[in-house]
C-alpha cells in the first residue's frame, strides 16, 4: 500500500515521522518498512472519508476504518483479507495511536478492536516424520557434472544445510535472527545459543542439544571454512562467495530439501524458514512442554502470541506413532 496518494501535508509527515519513530525505538528495519505503509492505508481512507486532521482520529473513526478492512478484497489474491493480516492492522493501528499520544500529544482513548481468530489453514506445521525428511535430504549429494565445483563444495552445502535444520527447528529462531547469527554466538561447552539481535532487539539464551552441536561442529570447523575461502566472516551461515547468507538464499536452500524428499504431501505445503519456527512449538507443546517456557523459548513477549499453537495441534493429530514423538528436553 506505499502507492496509495497522500494529499495532506501532516499526513505525508506523520507517515515520516511515525517511521523515524520506530526506528529510533530499535525496531527490526522489516517493521519499520512495513508498518508505516500500513498506516498510509489508514490516512489514504481518512482522507476519502473527509477526515483531514490527525485530530479527527477517534477510536469510532479507527472502528469505521476496521470495519472497512473486513470487507475490503484482496488485491493481490481475491476474497478477503486474512485474519493473520487484520490482526497485523490491528498491531499497527494501535502503535501509531501509541507514537500519536507520545509524539504528537493526541491521546486517543477507547481503542477496543476485537483480535481475529487465528486460521489454521494460513500456517503451514510440518509433522515430525517431514522433519526427518528434510534431514534426510541433507545426505543426498547432486549428480556432479564435468567442471562442476570440487565435491567437498557440496558436502560442505550438505553440513550447511544441516545446521539449517538445526537452527530454525531445533532453536526455533526467527529468520533474520539466523541470518545475523554469529560463530561467536555458540557456546559449544554448555551448549547454548545466543540470540543477540532478536525482535525488537531483544535478547535470550537457547539451549542446543546434543544432536544438534554435533551437526554445529562439524559445519563449523569443517564445512565453513572450505566455504569461506580464507575471508575473514564473522557470520554463522556463509555462502558460496564466502559472505553471509541472507534470508532469501536460507529459503532457497530450504525448498531445495523439500524438493529432494520427493514427498508429494510435504511439496503441496508452503514450506518456509518461519514454517520450521512453528512446527518446533507445535511438537514441543503437544510434547507436553508449558506454554510459558515455549514463550521463552521462542522469545515471545506475551503468551497471547505463544498461544496460537494451541488452535494447530491436538497431540494425538501431530504423531503418527510413538517413534515420531520429540521430548522436550532432547531439542
Amino acid at each position: 500500500m506505499k502507492q496509495l496518494p497522500l494529499y495532506c501535508p501532516h499526513y505525508v509527515q506523520s507517515v515520516k515521522g511515525f517511521r523515524e519513530w520506530l526506528d529510533i525505538l530499535g525496531y527490526a528495519p522489516s517493521t519499520v518498512y512495513s508498518l508505516p505503509n500500513a498506516i498510509r492505508e489508514f490516512l489514504h481512507y481518512l482522507e476519502r472519508e473527509a477526515y483531514f486532521l490527525l485530530e479527527d482520529i477517534s477510536a469510532p473513526v479507527i472502528q469505521e476504518y476496521y470495519a472497512y478492512l473486513t470487507t475490503r478484497p484482496n488485491i493481490t489474491r481475491g476474497g478477503g483479507l486474512s485474519n493473520v493480516y487484520l490482526n497485523k492492522h490491528q498491531q499497527t493501528i494501535k502503535k501509531f495511536a501509541q507514537y500519536l499520544r507520545q509524539v504528537k500529544k493526541l491521546p486517543i482513548a477507547g481503542i477496543t478492536l476485537q483480535g481475529e481468530d487465528p486460521e489454521e489453514s494460513s500456517i503451514a506445521v510440518l509433522s515430525v516424520a517431514e522433519i526427518h525428511q528434510l534431514l534426510a535430504a541433507t545426505e543426498l549429494l547432486p549428480v556432479v557434472r564435468k567442471k562442476a565445483q570440487d565435491p567437498a563444495f557440496y558436502e560442505a552445502l550438505q553440513h550447511r544445510d544441516r545446521v539449517m535444520i538445526s537452527i530454525f527447528y531445533g532453536c526455533g529462531l526467527r529468520r533474520n535472527e539466523g541470518v545475523y547469527l554469529d560463530t561467536g554466538d555458540i557456546n559449544f561447552d554448555r551448549g547454548l545459543l545466543h540470540v543477540r539481535k532478536g525482535k525488537n532487539y531483544t535478547e535470550r539464551i537457547i539451549p542446543i542439544s546434543r544432536k544438534n552441536l554435533q551437526y554445529l561442529q562439524i559445519y563449523l570447523y569443517d564445512a565453513r571454512p572450505f566455504l569461506l575461502k580464507q575471508t575473514k566472516q564473522e557470520a554463522f551461515f556463509i555462502s558460496a562467495k564466502g559472505r553471509r547468507m541472507q534470508g532469501q538464499s536460507l529459503l532457497l536452500r530450504l525448498k531445495y530439501l523439500v524438493e529432494l524428499t520427493d514427498s508429494p504431501l510435504l511439496q503441496q505445503k508452503r514450506v518456509g524458514l518461519h514454517t520450521l519456527r512453528h512446527s518446533i512449538a507445535t511438537h514441543l507443546l503437544a510434547a507436553g512442554m508449558q506454554l510459558e517456557r515455549i514463550k521463552d523459548f521462542l522469545g515471545h513477549r506475551s503468551l497471547e502470541s505463544t498461544q496460537i499453537y494451541t488452535h494447530l495441534t491436538q497431540k494425538e493429530e501431530t504423531y503418527e506413532n510413538d517413534d515420531d514423538k520429540i521430548e522436550p528436553e532432547t531439542l
